[in-house]
């Protein structure tokens, strides 16, 4: 765990070295963010239909998703991609190498992701895009997945931005990960200026 850990913040701070000396772009940022993890919807899709789901009203309810918090790392490359790293954590209880448990244990996720911004960061509202590759770690099994997302920031006088957004975590590792939707909010501020 420690070795994806350093190779994960490794990535983030070279990424942000090798890029961000020459491109346009907006300023860095750190914030924090509120998450829930559904695994119940991908899992009743996946043995139904989309629209089976939708249409008997089946999307998961609140107390059914794991509540968890992130941090995150944002850096702009150009005034319409960005790179996001995020670090979370949650307690969940799913089933991994067709094993089943009975309690909640500690599942860590860490992603590197680009955004693809619709608007530039000088917008009030800015939806974007997501998608890139991650890591996790629920009991003694690690995994990797892709997360492929929307989301929506909201600038706050160019200090800060609200966060909004969802992802489909789909997992590289099959065994190891489960297919899942994670929905976050959070607020980051600026770490310097633009």
């Amino acid at each position: 765990m420690k070795k994806v850990l350093a190779a994960f913040f490794l990535f983030s701070i070279l990424s942000q070295h090798a890029f961000g000396q020459t491109t346009d772009k907006g300023s860095k940022s750190i914030g924090v963010s509120f998450l829930l993890n559904d695994f119940a919807t991908p899992d009743r899709i996946r043995s139904g239909s989309l629209d089976r789901v939708l249409r008997e009203k089946q999307w998961a309810k609140l107390n059914e998703m794991s509540p968890g918090l992130a941090v995150s790392f944002f850096n702009g490359l150009t005034n319409h991609i960005e790179f996001a790293a995020t670090l979370g954590a949650s307690y969940a209880n799913y089933s991994v190498s067709n094993k089943t448990f009975s309690t909640d244990a500690l599942l860590l996720e860490g992603d590197a992701s680009a955004n693809f911004k619709l608007l530039g960061d000088n917008y009030w509202v800015t939806p974007y895009a997501t998608v890139g590759i991650g890591g996790s770690k629920y009991r003694s099994y690690y995994g990797a997945f892709v997360p492929l997302g929307l989301g929506l920031k909201v600038n706050i006088f160019n200090e800060a931005h609200v966060f909004f957004n969802t992802q489909y975590r789909v997992p590289v590792t099959s065994e190891t990960t489960a297919y899942h939707l994670m929905y976050s909010v959070g607020v980051a501020g600026a770490m310097g200026k633009k």
